[in-house]
């Protein structure tokens, strides 16, 4: 086992994750087709982190002592710790410069992408589903109350699942 490799692995999955189990997927698929891990090993290190007092993301440190022994667990730890420590720097990094004019057209331009990316998004799902009225229909009011910010988005969201279910 290549230990850099093992702790990049680790690092990638908690990267592109939010948390809890959402490293999973990426953990299997890295793990398992190089025979380090197997699905029982997954398997035991979930339960672990369920039954463990704690973040149920600390689940991975179980499957890095199951899959490499301690120094798996370490490297595991020290993978999943780096994200929040991350996060932690560029915030503080952020209150220094947030009123300078780079810093805020940064942030306009990052809103404007992430609306660009949504609308991407919200076209390819609507052509999946078939594009129609009742699609539009349904996915224009939903914006419709969500902009309005007095209904929460879960209300919503089971609001426009009924409709699609009985239109």
């Amino acid at each position: 086992m290549h230990y850099l490799l093992y702790f990049w692995l680790f690092l990638k999955a908690s990267l592109v994750s939010t948390g809890g189990s959402g490293n999973l997927p990426s953990l299997h698929d890295d793990l398992v087709p190089r025979h380090w891990a197997t699905n029982r090993e997954f398997a035991e290190s979930l339960t672990i982190g369920q039954i463990s007092p704690g973040p149920t993301g600390l689940w991975v440190i179980s499957l890095g002592y199951l899959t490499a022994g301690v120094p798996g667990s370490l490297l595991a730890l020290i993978a999943i710790s780096i994200p929040p420590l991350l996060a932690i720097v560029v915030q503080r990094i952020y209150r220094r410069i947030e009123s300078h004019p780079s810093a805020e057209g940064f942030i306009q331009g990052l809103a404007l992408s992430v609306c660009g990316i949504f609308i991407v998004i919200l076209t390819l799902l609507l052509r999946s589903t078939g594009l129609n009225v009742k699609s539009v229909a349904i996915a224009a009011t939903a914006f419709a109350l969500a902009a309005t910010k007095r209904i929460p988005i879960p209300a919503i969201l089971t609001a426009a699942a009924i409709a699609g279910i009985f239109l």
